[in-house]
């Protein structure tokens, strides 16, 4: 052990030969994911285990951190995903000294094997047309292939970006989503009513017989004055029975973004304690880790479809 005049020389986190778990250095990885200061990461140390952290083993550790992350964010594809979920989440950060939201774009693909996998993530100012284009033209150039179907939420620009990037992939619009816009202009004493109505629209058994439920359901709402949610309905039914093209067996979790708000949910769980991020690279990177650490859980070792059933 080196003998400096006025300095203290630790070995560790946590001093030698005391009992530490990994958890302890993943903390310190959020930290400064989150913005803290190494000296205040120093500080937070130094009261909880009565030793101090160096600025270079907490920049040690997020580098090694930032190497796995980016890379398993940056792995290639090598398998075909028939069905890709694809979604946008707002956080907040520092943006030429103001703070602004900035989508996070995540992409979740269904192998050929039925397994659900986490196939990208990527900082877009905002979801407009050149931030989905260029998601979508980065995991094309990563190996995205065989997708037969988007299923996404609507927003500005993704519809037009799926149809250039990927011109042969059909694109589903998310029922549930579509279902808010329609109840957005209902008044709240009737939504459950015409939640119900809805609903009735994606449980007839083909394209046909919902065609005409839709028309049935729009009726209803114009002679129920509700003449904004009726028009919301007729011009946009038909882009949300996109998966009756698929198996009868798949229609269920290939008609909504369901797949992809578990996800989104454990990821603003973990960013709310955050606030406001200092960039751009920390909102990423901390969103990208924990999007690691779920798809490598039980909930990407559970078959989500039988995709077989695409061969017949």
């Amino acid at each position: 052990m080196p003998k400096l005049k006025g300095m203290r020389f630790t070995t560790a986190i946590i001093e030698r030969y005391r009992r530490r778990k990994t958890s302890v250095e993943e903390a310190m990885i959020e930290m400064y994911l989150a913005g803290v200061s190494t000296r205040r990461i120093e500080d937070v140390s130094e009261i909880l285990w009565g030793s101090s952290v160096s600025a270079s083993t907490v920049s040690n550790l997020n580098e090694k951190a930032f190497e796995a992350v980016e890379r398993w964010r940056n792995r290639p594809l090598e398998r075909a995903y028939p069905y890709v979920y694809v979604d946008g989440i707002y956080l907040k950060r520092s943006w030429g000294g103001s703070y602004e939201n900035v989508a996070v774009m995540v992409a979740i693909g269904v192998d050929d094997d039925g397994y659900r996998e986490v196939i990208g993530a990527a900082e877009g100012f905002t979801e407009s047309s050149g931030c989905w284009r260029e998601f979508l033209s980065w995991l094309k150039s990563r190996g995205l292939r065989g997708v037969r179907m988007f299923t996404g939420d609507k927003a500005a620009g993704m519809v037009g970006s799926i149809a250039e990037v990927f011109p042969d992939a059909a694109y589903q619009r998310c029922t549930v989503h579509f279902y808010r816009n329609v109840l957005a202009r209902v008044p709240k004493s009737k939504r459950p009513g015409v939640a119900a109505m809805l609903r009735a629209i994606h449980a007839m058994e083909s394209r046909e017989a919902s065609e005409a439920k839709a028309l049935e359901v729009a009726a209803e709402l114009e002679s129920m004055r509700l003449g904004e949610a009726a028009k919301v309905v007729r011009g946009g039914y038909a882009e949300t029975l996109t998966y009756t093209r698929f198996p009868a067996a798949h229609w269920r979790r290939i008609r909504t973004n369901n797949a992809i708000e578990r996800l989104n949910r454990e990821i603003r769980r973990r960013t709310r304690v955050v606030g406001t991020f200092p960039d751009g690279k920390s909102a990423l990177m901390l969103v990208t880790a924990r999007l690691k650490y779920v798809a490598e859980s039980e909930w990407g070792s559970r078959r989500y479809l039988d995709v077989t059933l695409l061969e017949g």
